[in-house]
């Protein structure tokens, strides 16, 4: 049993110095905001920290890690297509620019610690980070972990899971079954001011839309298909975040300005305030999203993308709908049922109630506390480098 996270904070400050943890995650924000949420941990849990991210300049990490407070530097480096492609024959220039550029990172800011939140920019990172002999610790969002943090789990010290089906992919005596990290902000909305945001009236229901951070094609399909009767038969409020690469279409094609009560955007800024006034919410089933609708209590339609590594997100979306707190729909379905299951669970108050709170029984607010007392723990049993 450790001692909880001040008590840590305090006998390993009474050492002196500051901690300074590398974390490393990108590509999209399931990797990226989990990050963020175990950074705003241990600099809560221990004041005199410092932390450097590393990402990629074309990813969403590039936005959010400076808005939210910490600095970050990149490497070059991007993923390997599993179909053949012009593109992976600068694989191997990239792969070996990527570990000098992690060696001169590492060996520069000399970390306590390097946590690995997925996604191909932790793999050069982490490996680096190993070999040099410094601390590794993984955070696993999904049910099947990626190939990045498969291969570093070897060398990692510990491995935090959110999925019991993720642990057979690690060293059992290290891994510790934690949950997800989510953003406290995201319940940090006052509801009528919410509504006033998006200028919305609360006695109509709203309808909130997501796809993860790059969007979701069937999802935007079955929405573009659906507007009319969803906004103009229904009455619904809309907000439907469409991501970056569909937006320009998708707004020429519907014309939203036709729409009195649509917010069609390529990215939310304002999560707390869209799960604040939404009714109901149709997702792709990702770890991040799961993780945020069971800390926000919202009701959802989950639709997992068929084209993930080991079908993580129907594992995913299948938790969610055993509880109580989602239905599931098949990618391939979506277009032919979203208007009748929308219509069906938006107008039950009583279900939409009880998906609610079987919802919030699946939270585990306390996770990036948990990630960091952890953390804090090895560190302070680690002698300097």
């Amino acid at each position: 049993m450790h001692k909880n996270t001040a008590d840590i904070a305090d006998s390993t400050a009474a050492s002196g110095g500051t901690l300074k943890f590398l974390i490393a995650a990108g590509g999209t924000g399931g990797h990226v905001y989990p990050a963020i949420a175990i950074a705003d941990a241990l600099g809560k849990a221990y004041a005199d920290s410092e932390f450097l991210f590393v990402g990629t300049k074309n990813h969403m990490e590039w936005e959010a890690v400076p808005r939210a407070g910490y600095d970050i530097t990149s490497i070059w480096i991007s993923g390997f297509h599993r179909r053949l492609t012009v593109k992976n024959l600068l694989f191997p220039v990239k792969l070996g620019t990527s570990l000098v550029q992690s060696l001169r990172i590492v060996h520069t800011f000399k970390p306590d610690v390097v946590i690995s939140c997925g996604g191909y920019v932790a793999g050069p990172v982490g490996w680096v980070a190993a070999k040099s002999g410094y601390p590794l610790v993984i955070q696993e969002q999904n049910s099947f972990p990626g190939v990045t943090n498969r291969l570093l789990g070897k060398s990692a010290e510990l491995i935090f899971t959110a999925f019991k089906d993720a642990e057979q992919f690690f060293p059992e005596d290290r891994v510790v079954p934690a949950g997800n990290p989510t953003r406290k902000s995201l319940t940090s909305a006052d509801t009528k001011q919410a509504y006033e945001h998006f200028r919305f009236d609360p006695d109509k229901s709203t309808l909130l839309i997501l796809g993860g951070s790059g969007g979701a094609r069937s999802i935007n399909e079955a929405m573009a298909t659906h507007v009319s009767t969803l906004h103009d038969d229904m009455q619904l409020q809309i907000i439907w975040q469409c991501g970056k690469r569909y937006y320009d279409r998708l707004r020429e094609d519907i014309k939203p300005a036709r729409f009195d009560n649509l917010l069609l955007t390529d990215f939310l800024h304002e999560m707390p305030e869209a799960y604040a006034v939404a009714d109901l919410v149709v997702s792709r089933a990702g770890a991040l999203s799961c993780s945020e609708l069971a800390l926000t209590g919202r009701p959802s339609i989950l639709v997992p993308s068929p084209n993930v590594a080991g079908d993580h997100q129907t594992r995913n979306a299948e938790s969610m709908v055993q509880e109580g707190a989602a239905e599931r729909v098949a990618d391939d379905q979506l277009s032919e049922t979203l208007t009748g299951l929308v219509r069906q669970l938006i107008t039950d108050r009583q279900r939409l109630k009880s998906m609610q709170k079987a919802a919030l029984k699946l939270a585990k607010p306390e996770a990036a506390e948990t990630i960091a007392e952890e953390i804090i723990t090895l560190v302070s049993n680690k002698q300097p480098l």
